[in-house]
């Protein structure tokens, strides 16, 4: 959603309501985080669709700036941190939720890190063609050793999971991540959030699909139990 203004609001509204959806097909508390992955997806496109109408029109500055934060506060703070901490949340395997813990605590590093760069380095925006680029003075010499951190914590967790089909979410997201850094490294931000949120559709089905397994599990259950005989 990252080519215009008027494809990051239409990509906010279907990914809002697929969020909306996916949080319906919650069942169990633990799901919350991951669920509403797609909602803070959809607030993402909106944001850069505010972005793109304000560079466009510098008289907006200080909308440009407030869409601008929201952007990459999601981007380089937020999802390094929710996505290790949604799957540590649905794990039940202990020996997995170590795996998840180290995890969790890179992502929490790298989020810290870039919160840091945000408030005390400067980021300008700017249209390039059909993409947002993002010009920074973050610290260059730690610029690859970020992005590879926020690469494993943000990704690593989904393979590590037990969870149905998140294994399937990580390949998606790693070869949407590849793509993004082969060939528009310099919009990685942008174009990458675009890859990603085509994802929301599939936590929808990861959690419809959970919540089927569960309520059949369920009824299973208490067939069982009704079956079962009565001692007087």
């Amino acid at each position: 959603m990252c080519f215009s203004a008027e494809a990051s609001f239409a990509g906010g509204v279907i990914i809002s309501t697929i969020g909306v959806a996916t949080v319906k097909e919650v069942h169990k508390p633990s799901q919350l985080v991951f669920a509403s992955i797609p909602l803070f997806f959809g607030a993402q496109q909106f944001a850069e669709g505010c972005l793109w109408l304000t560079l466009r029109n510098p008289e907006y500055g200080t909308v440009q700036m407030f869409s601008k934060y929201i952007f990459l506060i999601m981007a380089e703070v937020l999802w390094p941190t929710m996505i290790p901490l949604s799957v540590f949340f649905m794990e039940e395997n202990k020996k997995r939720k170590r795996i998840l813990r180290i995890l969790l605590f890179m992502g929490v590093s790298v989020s810290l890190y870039y919160a840091f760069c945000l408030l005390f380095f400067n980021v300008t925006p700017q249209i390039m063609g059909y993409h947002i680029q993002y010009r920074s003075d973050f610290p260059k010499s730690l610029t690859t050793l970020a992005f590879i951190v926020y690469f494993i914590a943000s990704i690593t967790p989904l393979f590590v999971s037990s969870i149905q089909r998140t294994h399937l979410l990580g390949i998606l997201m790693f070869l949407s991540c590849v793509v993004t850094a082969v060939f528009f490294w310099q919009y990685l931000a942008s174009v990458w959030c675009f890859f990603a949120a085509l994802i929301s559709g599939v936590i929808f089905w990861i959690l419809r699909d959970a919540k089927r397994k569960f309520n059949f599990d369920k009824i299973n259950l208490l067939k069982i139990s009704s079956n079962q005989p009565t001692h007087k």
